[in-house]
């Protein structure tokens, strides 16, 4: 019988944490926004729950709790009531943190959002406010990444209002070697595809950079004014979303509009997935695309069979 944690041990290759999430610390909005913004950017509150982020002057609220629940076991887990004297420094702090991927074996991580996980909306639905908190998060990203010699790496957030805007972030991302993009909205800031979004497909195929798909994301009616945690609820969401609720819609409906006919070598990465839903999904859609393809004209926009376009593009 081998000796705990001797498979690890052995291990002689670096490993790479492809989804990290970094929580973004309580001042990085207020610092970095213009000061005619900072009363609609982000800000902590503390309350009898603990410490709560309100965005866009409390038109939506976030507790700390789960998504700050690293270093802790499953029983002390909790939605709420969590405070940023308490969580690790490693979720913000540069050095903490990898001092913490030292403690785990882990060489280097792709760092994704988790205050503004839901994407920009979250951060206001007025251009000005949304695109000063964006470029805010995104620098401090860049700051934390520079310096780590080579172990982080930053995925910028895209703004959600529109595609000329989406792309001039994108293109700022790019001068700050961010290794990828998410969004949480198609670039044209709609949660259905359309042609409108290709100006930003084609600079992203261009540029060889991958564009993100978070579980969790592209809500219709945007981001709810607050997360709630109804203890009878809470597993059947989060089972469901985890089975793929929320990422098969989202894969089909880009599949059968044609962006990737339009742009064979775009890549996009299905973050926080799963992939137990894929093998299904990919059935019914080459059959759907088999029997239906010629009376609902799709041949036009895909050429190809479905599964090949998932295989090559996702």
């Amino acid at each position: 019988m081998s000796s705990p944690f001797a498979e690890v041990a052995s291990i002689d290759y670096p490993i790479i944490d492809a989804d990290a999430h970094v929580y973004e610390p309580p001042g990085v909005w207020q610092e970095r926004v213009p000061a005619r913004l900072r009363v609609r950017a982000p800000k902590v509150l503390r309350t009898e729950e603990g410490d709560v982020w309100s965005f866009d002057d409390g038109a939506r609220l976030r507790p700390l709790g789960l998504m700050a629940a690293a270093g802790r076991s499953y029983l002390d887990f909790r939605p709420s009531g969590l405070t940023y004297d308490t969580i690790r420094p490693g979720h913000h702090e540069r050095d903490a943190r990898l001092a913490d991927m030292d403690a785990d074996g882990i060489h280097a991580q792709i760092l994704y959002p988790s205050v503004c996980e839901e994407g920009a909306r979250m951060l206001g639905d007025e251009r000005e406010p949304q695109l000063g908190c964006v470029r805010a998060y995104n620098e401090w990203l860049r700051d934390l990444c520079t310096g780590s010699a080579g172990r982080l790496f930053g995925v910028a957030i895209m703004p959600a209002i529109g595609v000329t805007d989406a792309v001039a972030e994108l293109e700022w991302a790019l001068r700050q070697d961010h290794r990828g993009v998410v969004i949480s909205t198609f670039p044209s800031g709609k949660t259905e595809p359309s042609d409108a979004d290709d100006p930003f497909w084609a600079r992203a195929e261009e540029a060889n950079l991958p564009v993100g798909l978070h579980i969790g994301s592209f809500h219709p009616s945007g981001p709810p004014a607050r997360r709630l945690f109804e203890p009878a609820a809470v597993l059947p969401r989060a089972s469901i979303s985890k089975s793929g609720a929320n990422t098969v819609p989202l894969v089909v409906r880009m599949i059968f509009s044609g962006v990737f006919a339009r742009f064979p070598r775009l890549k996009t990465v299905l973050v926080e997935a799963n992939i137990g839903w894929i093998p299904a999904m990919l059935e019914q859609t080459d059959d759907m695309f088999l029997r239906y393809r010629w009376f609902t004209g799709t041949t036009a926009s895909l050429p190809t069979m479905p599964s090949r376009v998932f295989h090559r593009n996702f």
